[in-house]
């Protein structure tokens, strides 16, 4: 067809430079320039990769290629017929180059045009979208959606907030005008599909769009983050619906994988509390980095069992990597430290849920304190290398049991970070989407047994990250905290739980009631991230903060033994969360020769 092209082109030029006489055409010259004319184009348009490879139809890549070769020819042809005294009027070449562009420009729009009908999909199966965002983004999940005879969606306008986008239009789609217009594109155009097309949506966007197309009754969908596209195009399948974790916030978190892998490629690792949400997710994460050896410690064969599942694809429990142990006793934990020799341990283990824990405080003591007490001393004996324990931002000006004793715990790494052989640090971070127990999660069953859904206060607020997002955080902070400091993760803005209430009520089949049910005991209304006195420092992440930790030596919490009621217990962990820095640091000896303590009896 190109070369039919070429042909007709310069045999055109040639017949309109005599003004359509044909008799006035020398045939000879013209068929012999005709011929040198295809060999020409043909020769150079392979060297371009015309027709030795193939190119998208009237591709930006194709068209230069195309632009390019036939200029060449162009160019080749006039001193052609130069040297040959001229075998048709140099004009004719100049105009019939031209000619010949438009003409191969238009076979391949043409051909274009017939593919792009034949993918298109059929009109009566359709949901019609409003497309939220014309940046590249949307022009390839608009185009996604065009070619794609199986789509069951056909874009019909876009909605876009920059002023210069105004009157687009991408593959035919307009911009009808910015998210002020939303509402009225949808009604004119009967859509009932929204979805944003941009992948580095953030939270605050994804909530506003929500909320505008929450009374509208459409099905909002969303585009994955840029960092789970992989630099790749955007296909139909990418097109999800919107989820509390778009909601609530979505970080592309890059980690140093040199640093990480520093610490972690090659060497032994145990996980306490390998079967929660944090622990299994650390366990999968850090297998990536290559440890010689993974350990997974945890009183709940259950958990661990689900953990093996999901590493090796087996539930057989045969792994030698399976421990049963809990941190309570100090015995055992000395045995398992024996036998693996851990050189990092990531301390998740703990008692979590703070309603429970107000009601039962010594039961948090005996976890989060003395079972955080025995796997820090045994880690030092056993000179493990860098110990990190998990924290949570209730941490952070504690007012409840949960809080005192997170404190308490990252205090007490502090005080043996001072004398022992490795890195000992704290990581404090917030509420986790996706955990066992989490709001999300409770309100998610609240909807499906019919309702109400339970707020505590209209106005309390908490900061939600993912679980991938934590763990990976999480290690990183690892890598770059330096001994005695409490690594705290940036959780993004605060979230008000009375407006994801509402949205997952109103996204249920059936009406759901939200009740306000008033704050429990130790609950704030906002949590935070840092105490008043404590700095945002990140001199080594945009998102961890380093804070000094005042240290708590273990022999101070024999108090604690002698505490009677939950009173005396609670002003006895507030005393010790008190405690200024200038208290003495942790003495190995007088540890060692401490470390059977008197367990503290249940009450």
């Amino acid at each position: 067809m190109d070369s039919l092209a070429v042909v007709a082109g310069f045999g055109m030029a040639t017949l309109l430079r005599f003004g359509l006489r044909a008799d006035a055409v020398h045939v000879s010259p013209l068929l012999g320039f005709l011929g040198i004319a295809v060999a020409a184009h043909l020769a150079l348009g392979t060297g371009a990769g015309l027709y030795s490879g193939r190119f998208e139809f009237s591709s930006f890549e194709e068209m230069t290629a195309v632009t390019g070769s036939l200029s060449t020819t162009t160019l080749l042809l006039l001193g052609v017929d130069l040297a040959l005294k001229r075998l048709i009027p140099l004009s004719a070449v100049v105009a019939g180059g031209m000619i010949v562009l438009v003409l191969l420009s238009g076979i391949r729009y043409a051909s274009r045009l017939v593919v792009d009908r034949r993918l298109r999909p059929r009109l009566d199966v359709l949901h019609r979208v409003v497309v939220f965002g014309a940046g590249e983004g949307g022009g390839q999940a608009i185009r996604a959606m065009l070619r794609n005879p199986d789509s069951a969606y056909i874009p019909v306008a876009i909605v876009d907030d920059d002023p210069a986008n105004a009157k687009l239009r991408i593959r035919g789609v307009p911009v009808v005008g910015t998210r002020d217009a939303l509402a009225t594109a949808i009604a004119s155009h009967g859509c009932d599909t929204v979805l944003i097309a941009i992948p580095s949506a953030t939270a605050a966007l994804v909530r506003s769009i929500a909320e505008l197309t929450d009374p509208l009754g459409v099905d909002v969908k969303v585009l994955p983050p840029v960092s789970e596209l992989l630099n790749r195009d955007v296909r139909l399948s990418d097109m999800r619906p919107m989820s509390n974790k778009d909601l609530l916030g979505r970080h592309e978190i890059e980690i140093d994988i040199a640093a990480v892998a520093g610490y972690v490629q090659g060497r032994r690792i145990l996980v306490t509390g390998a079967g929660g949400s944090i622990g299994s997710e650390l366990c999968r994460q850090l297998m990536r980095y290559e440890p010689e050896r993974l350990v997974l410690l945890d009183r709940d064969e259950s958990a661990l069992h689900g953990v093996q599942l999901t590493l090796t694809g087996n539930g057989l429990l045969d792994g030698s990597n399976l421990v049963v142990a809990d941190i309570r006793d100090r015995q055992r934990l000395v045995e398992v430290f024996a036998q693996y020799k851990p050189q990092v341990v990531f301390h998740t283990a703990a008692l979590k849920h703070l309603p429970l824990l107000e009601q039962h405080p010594f039961e948090a003591v005996k976890t989060n304190i003395w079972g955080t007490v025995h796997v820090l001393q045994i880690a030092a004996d056993y000179g493990v290398e860098r110990f990190v324990n998990i924290s949570t931002d209730k941490a952070a000006d504690p007012t409840s049991v949960l809080g005192y004793t997170k404190r308490i715990g990252e205090r007490l790494t502090a005080g043996v970070a001072n004398t022992a052989f490795g890195t000992f640090v704290s990581v404090r971070f917030g509420n986790v989407l996706g955990s066992r127990g989490s709001v999300l999660t409770a309100f998610r069953a609240q909807v499906d047994a019919g309702g109400p859904i339970t707020v505590t206060h209209p106005d309390v607020s908490r900061f939600f990250m993912t679980v991938e997002e934590a763990v990976r955080l999480t290690i990183q902070a690892a890598a770059i905290g330096k001994s005695g400091e409490a690594l705290v993760l940036d959780m993004g803005e605060p979230v008000l739980i009375a407006d994801v209430a509402r949205r997952l009520a109103a996204s249920a089949e059936q009406p759901i009631e939200v009740v306000y049910t008033g704050l429990r005991p130790g609950e704030k209304l906002q949590e935070v991230l840092f105490a008043k006195d404590e700095p945002d420092h990140r001199p080594a992440h945009p998102l961890v903060s380093h804070v000094p930790v005042s240290p708590l030596r273990g022999l101070q919490l024999a108090a604690l033994n002698s505490c009677g009621t939950p009173q005396e217990l609670m002003r006895t962990l507030r005393s010790l969360c008190e405690v200024t820095a200038a208290v003495n640091v942790l003495d190995l000896t007088q540890r060692r020769a401490t470390a059977a303590h008197p367990p503290l009896q249940s009450r």
